[in-house]
């Protein structure tokens, strides 16, 4: 039983670890890649966007076919689907083959997201002990990104991206997830459709998109903000590892607070965190300033929201639809991500990286006066995270 335990353990390392060290490594710097190789900021946010209703196209649907069919499955054909992208991004330069590839296997990548998540929390093993291997993956991936960028060659790190995306397939291989389907009892199978008439769980969505929309514009670019502070693009890629890395003990002792405290409380902490980031940022403080800021709030946020995330739309909609359910989140956050990716290289290509951080923290105070509208349910009930 031990050696099976171990066994088992094992594949969710392979699966969490190397899925997210290759999501790490083909969007860490895509930023960085595109500017340097000669597109304008406007183009990359293009790019991003297109990534983005990519996204929030597919997603329902992935969603609906997780709860319906079998997880293993679905996982392991998108991440067959993802190895073709990885190849297209290696062997073109052209900005509309790069748009393809990259919304491709992001489509993907993302599609896959709310399935892991929910296997992370309802899994044989604590989530924090499942879900650390992600954060460890994802910043062994940004090191790796740019120390390949450095001193190998840009494209080595799609290279790495094909990889790290068939070990995580070896390893979810190994996942004892459970074949039979999700909804079978026609007597007792749940319309995806009522997410649509829960009203809480629309106004939830509004404000996750505010959320998001900033979230996901740090992560396209803060490594580019880094760099034009005067850091260099690896010395960029380790900040943003070690920012990675700081968000370790906020999952590895989820336990400790996630299932203890109310949705609402919980959620403030990342939006909280993030005024702080980009507040700095605004102000251009010194690279000292914003090194440290990055390092405390940028992936520690980012984790708190997934988290957050995951016990509120939990304790919203029926457990026949949750991973429908998180897909549709993640859609209005692919939806959210286009407006501001858009904005932003606007900003950008006329004004400055001080404009774009204003621009954030304002949204971020509208989410907060948003949050304090909204009913949530308090979510101690799920006892996800314990």
């Amino acid at each position: 039983m031990l050696k099976k335990r171990r066994k088992e353990y094992f594949s969710y390392f392979l699966m969490y670890n190397f899925y997210f060290l290759a999501w790490s490594l083909f969007s860490t710097l895509i930023s960085v890649y595109l500017l340097n190789i000669g597109f304008r900021p406007s183009q990359v946010s293009m790019v991003v966007s297109m990534s983005f209703l990519a996204s929030m196209v597919g997603q329902p649907i992935i969603g609906y076919l997780n709860d319906r069919y079998n997880n293993k499955k679905v996982i392991l054909t998108l991440f067959s689907l993802s190895i073709f992208g990885g190849i297209g991004m290696l062997l073109t330069e052209n900005i509309w083959l790069i748009t393809l590839c990259y919304s491709w296997v992001l489509l993907t990548l993302n599609g896959n997201s709310p399935a892991l998540e929910h296997i992370a929390a309802t899994g044989q093993f604590p989530y924090g002990r499942i879900r650390i291997w992600g954060t460890i993956g994802f910043a062994t991936g940004a090191q790796l990104a740019g120390f390949l960028y450095d001193y190998i060659a840009p494209k080595a790190i799609f290279i790495a991206f094909l990889i790290g995306i068939v070990l995580s397939f070896i390893g979810v291989l190994g996942i004892p997830i459970s074949e039979k389907h999700k909804n079978d009892d026609t007597s007792k199978k749940v319309s995806p459709l009522l997410l649509f008439k829960n009203q809480t769980f629309i106004y939830y969505l509004l404000v996750s998109a505010l959320i998001s929309g900033v979230m996901m514009s740090g992560h396209t670019f803060v490594p580019a903000l880094l760099q034009n502070s005067g850091l260099s693009v690896g010395h960029a890629s380790s900040v943003v590892a070690i920012a990675v890395i700081c968000e370790a003990p906020l999952i590895f002792f989820s336990y400790s607070f996630m299932d203890k405290y109310k949705s609402k409380t919980l959620l403030f902490l990342p939006v909280l965190l993030f005024t702080l980031q980009y507040t700095v940022y605004a102000f251009d403080s010194s690279i000292f300033f914003k090194i440290i800021v990055t390092l405390l709030a940028k992936h520690t946020g980012s984790m708190m929201f997934i988290m957050v995330n995951l016990k509120i739309i939990s304790s919203l909609v029926d457990k026949k639809i949750i991973i429908t359910a998180l897909a549709v989140a993640q859609t209005m956050l692919s939806l959210s991500s286009i407006v501001f990716q858009n904005i932003i290289g606007f900003i950008l290509d006329h004004f400055s990286y001080e404009m774009m951080s204003w621009f954030l923290v304002v949204t971020l105070i509208l989410a907060i006066l948003l949050i304090r509208l909204i009913p949530l349910p308090d979510g101690k009930e799920q006892q996800l995270f314990s």
